[in-house]
């Protein structure tokens, strides 16, 4: 059965922190946030007070973003609940954390248990609890957010993980926030809930990330790399390696959410969040070993149409050029990424892969069919 589960019945403190907020493990955030006192109503939105701390839920919020995310709002002196179905811890502390700011973290933080799929649950839980803002970070389909909106009429802002991977393929890059999206891209359920979002009588704004890394990252992205390297492998990687692409730092994106927080530019609006510079894929491989301190790779490009891997995947990037424009994010939001890519990866593996810690056992089964042919074609 549903139920509301407080970790600990200690409210937490209504005042507001200073906004230079507290490190993410040795890495300091002098952010921009400042809450001035005045009220703002976004045109077609809901009342909006920027002044006072915020009743928020977080749609998940138990791994990766919403690690760094839900302490960036509790720092900042905000009342937040995470909802999940509870099968994850709901705390964790975080490599490197001092065990008082856990301690505090974990004090102030609160959970509702339940599915989010379960539609009548979700309408009676949110109703009682009322919520200012709801930050939906595991949103993947429309009908999952109808039912929060309907539960909350009152709800002054909903701010939504959505993907760049909802812009259609194109020759001209980098993708801009307005540029044409794919409804048939795999990130659809996003498009369809960013559409169900326009079409209400809201306050949105929709987070557009590229490619996320950092400590905890679940997807294997920079852990791909860091196995091979770990294990001295040659790295292989498809066609010519001179693909584009670009990353975004966990706690850079982190930042960003939390100033679109009752931000009047932020009102109804898209924003992409990623790194400040665009890598290939030879130069991320050799980013990667630079940041953990291992020679320069050697590399081996293939043609993936030579292979069937099956179901595995061969490589974790799609074998495109692939990368979108953060300028609106910086000019309007005030926003810049803290991570250059290199000073990124470092803080992934000393936080995370470097201390032995990593979400996929390492997999060469595909490496091994792609070098093998390699020696027989050099033979």
């Amino acid at each position: 059965m549903a139920r509301l589960v407080v970790v600990q019945h200690k409210q937490p403190s209504l005042s507001l922190l200073p906004s230079a907020l507290s490190d993410f493990n040795g890495i300091r955030f002098n952010t921009a946030i400042q809450y001035k006192r005045k009220v703002w109503q976004p045109k077609g939105g809901l009342h909006v007070t920027a002044s006072s701390a915020k009743k928020i839920l977080i749609m998940g919020g138990t791994r990766f973003i919403g690690l760094f995310l839900s302490r960036l709002l509790v720092k900042e002196g905000h009342q937040v609940t995470l909802f999940t179905r509870g099968k994850a811890p709901i705390t964790q502390q975080l490599p490197g954390e001092p065990d008082k700011d856990y301690a505090d973290f974990s004090s102030k933080i609160l959970h509702l248990k339940g599915d989010r799929k379960d539609f009548d649950f979700v309408k009676t839980s949110l109703s009682a609890e009322g919520f200012d803002v709801v930050y939906d970070i595991n949103g993947r389909e429309a009908d999952e957010v109808e039912p929060i909106l309907d539960a909350l009429p009152k709800l002054e802002q909903y701010i939504y993980c959505s993907s760049a991977g909802v812009y259609l393929k194109s020759d001209l890059l980098p993708h801009f926030e307005t540029d044409a999206v794919d409804p048939k891209s795999r990130h659809k359920g996003k498009l369809e809930t960013e559409s169900l979002l326009q079409s209400r009588d809201v306050n949105w704004t929709s987070i557009r990330p590229v490619y996320i890394y950092g400590p905890l990252n679940y997807n294997p992205v920079e852990e791909w790399f860091f196995h091979r390297l770990k294990a001295g492998r040659p790295i292989p990687i498809p066609n010519s390696g001179i693909q584009i692409t670009q990353l975004g730092h966990v706690k850079d994106l982190a930042k960003a959410f939390v100033q679109v927080l009752c931000n009047e530019k932020a009102s109804k609006q898209v924003f992409n969040i990623s790194g400040d510079k665009y890598v290939t894929f030879d130069g991320l491989a050799k980013a990667c070993a630079k940041a953990a301190g291992f020679p320069e790779p050697e590399i081996i490009h293939y043609n993936p149409k030579e292979f069937d891997f099956g179901k595995k995947k061969a490589f974790p990037f799609r074998d495109q050029h692939f990368f979108a424009s953060i300028d609106k994010s910086k000019s309007e939001l005030g926003w810049k990424p803290e991570f250059d890519l290199v000073g990124g990866l470092t803080d992934s593996y000393n936080l995370d892969f470097g201390r032995g810690t990593f979400r996929k056992e390492a997999d060469f089964s595909t490496d091994d069919i792609i070098l093998g042919k390699s020696l027989v074609l050099q033979s």
